[in-house]
């Protein structure tokens, strides 16, 4: 990881994209993967508007945990990585696929959430909004988790749909352009947990490349930009390990 972490120091403008890699590390299934959401009954319209629209209870009953057990989980070494290098004033922002909302928890403060987030529901006749820790309150109001959990319901009326982006709905334009600002500004761009097979957000650091700037990927799986980053590593953890060492004396040592 000598020249990751050398380029890391070296850098004006460092950015990132995480994906369900990240996520993994801290227990939380990936959601395509062998006891992810995906491998669910009526997977397919879980995150679908117009079967959110028409049933919401496919969605509330298969998120029950998934979604809504996600104030169990804790940041784990890649959260904790990147508020380091945010401390050190090198990582200037976060472009995130993933809605566990663990970076905020762990203290990272320019996250973008580019596939929405389920921090904020809206009504979706009043557009009222609830909090997730208000929503919890509704699902579970023995405090305890529910097998079948009701159906957030607005005074309205109306149905409590999370910010996350499903299926048929236009990503949040807000944070996806802040997404692709980081990316042309970035000298150094970290691609951490994610193959890049989900666009647009896949399309995020060949704005770097294009800009002239670097691309290291630590994943898995191999992906379609390996041949193009200027370093490629399969070790999240191990990553995570070099990025921690890294001394807190760079805030003043000009770099």
């Amino acid at each position: 990881m000598k020249r990751l972490i050398e380029a890391l120091k070296a850098a004006k403008s460092v950015g990132c994209l995480t994906g369900a890699g990240v996520s993994t590390l801290c227990g939380i299934p990936d959601f395509r993967g062998p006891q992810g959401l995906y491998r669910q009954k009526d997977a397919e319209r879980i995150f679908d508007i117009d079967w959110f629209d028409r049933d919401p209870s496919i969605y509330y009953r298969g998120c029950a945990e998934l979604v809504y057990g996600l104030d169990r989980y804790e940041p784990g070494p890649v959260h904790r990585a990147l508020v380091h290098l945010e401390e050190l004033g090198l990582l200037k922002g976060i472009a995130t696929q993933n809605i566990d909302m663990l970076h905020q928890k762990a203290g990272s403060t320019n996250v973008y959430e580019v596939h929405g987030s389920p921090s904020l529901h809206h009504c979706r006749r009043c557009g009222d909004a609830k909090t997730f820790d208000e929503i919890l309150a509704m699902l579970r109001p023995s405090g305890a988790s529910n097998p079948s959990p009701p159906i957030p319901t607005c005074a309205c009326g109306g149905v409590y749909k999370p910010d996350i982006t499903f299926f048929g709905e236009a990503l949040p334009e807000a944070a996806f352009t802040a997404a692709q600002g980081l990316a042309i500004r970035s000298d150094v761009f970290l691609v951490l947990g994610t193959s890049l097979t989900v666009f647009p957000a896949a399309g995020l650091p060949r704005l770097t490349l294009q800009g002239g700037g670097k691309v290291f990927i630590v994943n898995a799986q191999p992906t379609s930009l390996d041949d193009y980053a200027a370093g490629v590593y399969r070790d999240l953890a191990e990553f995570a390990d070099a990025v921690l060492s890294i001394s807190p004396s760079l805030r003043t040592s000009g770099f």
